[in-house]
């Protein structure tokens, strides 16, 4: 049985994953550069890939580009030792390494991703998401890449008429972009089209995943989003504050779930599509979900 670190939460998950009907093999013997590999998201596809590469032998290398090798420690540290995996330090806005043009799956996973930061810091949110992506898409050679995996987010469709409903692919609502927080959306937009600008140009090949709201074993607690406040709050013994009435819902889709889906779209996703990344069978409300984190510890209280 796999066993690649001491959680066993993250082995089930890593379980649970690699045995999805997915085309492995077509991995095998390849080449795949991945950003943000430090990530809460592009961990778990490290993870993921290590744990093919020993169940399947796919002898898969894997290049990590990640922008401070310290934060290996934090999420990736039973990783480096492994055989097939490789990291690299960089400011995804500079130049890049040689490695990003032999790539033959490319995975984009690098951004600020939380309000907390991306509304302290829009310069650098929009350099990640636009600059790097400009960067990386330069730099890919057709002859090389069979995908090109961009990661943009559910944030780019904006302010809906009605917020509780589900949104698809074409629900595009309304942007501000005088407002300071929307540097992430709008970036993220312009970097998609930056992909159908390349695959015009340069026949490159790629799909989009735009991932919703996701939780699971190593989410960072401090990076602002009401599911990490809520579960810091519990730890800290601290009382779960609504900052509204909790009425407005949200989706929620465990790590695991989210990783099959990025993996599903990487290996047979449609040339040039994007693809919301969501569970909408774990609609809640954010009353709801701070009672039901509550009920795991019963002293607290809203």
């Amino acid at each position: 049985m796999f066993d690649f670190e001491p959680n066993n939460i993250i082995n089930q998950d890593l379980r649970k994953i690699i045995s999805a009907e997915l085309p492995w093999q077509s991995l095998k013997d390849k080449k795949l550069c991945i950003t943000g590999a430090t990530g809460f998201l592009g961990s778990y596809l490290v993870k993921t890939f290590l744990a093919l590469n020993e169940s399947f032998n796919l002898n898969l290398r894997i290049n990590c580009i990640v922008r401070d090798l310290n934060r290996i420690e934090k999420r990736l540290k039973y990783c480096s030792s492994k055989n097939n995996i490789n990291f690299y330090e960089s400011n995804i806005i500079e130049p890049l390494p040689l490695i990003v043009s032999e790539s033959n799956f490319f995975i984009h996973a690098a951004s600020i991703a939380s309000p907390k930061y991306f509304g302290k810091f829009p310069i650098e949110t929009l350099e990640a998401n636009t600059i790097a992506t400009y960067n990386i898409l330069k730099n890919l050679k057709e002859n090389y890449l069979e995908k090109f995996l961009y990661f943009s987010s559910g944030e780019i469709y904006g302010i809906q008429k009605n917020d509780n409903l589900q949104i698809n692919e074409d629900s595009y609502g309304y942007l501000d972009h005088l407002q300071l927080r929307t540097c992430y959306a709008e970036s993220k937009k312009m970097a998609e089209n930056m992909c159908q600008s390349f695959s015009f140009e340069k026949n490159l090949k790629f799909s989009i995943v735009r991932p919703f709201h996701t939780y699971g074993p190593s989410i960072d607690l401090n990076d602002g989003r009401v599911f990490s406040d809520f579960v810091s709050d519990v730890i800290n013994n601290q009382d779960i504050i609504l900052k509204s009435a909790g009425h407005s819902k949200r989706s929620f889709c465990y790590i695991s779930e989210a990783t099959i889906g990025f993996l599903t779209v990487l290996l047979k996703g449609q040339n040039k599509e994007a693809y919301n990344i969501g569970n909408p069978t774990q609609n809640i409300s954010m009353k709801d979900l701070a009672s039901k984190i509550i009920s795991i510890v019963p002293e607290k209280k809203l």
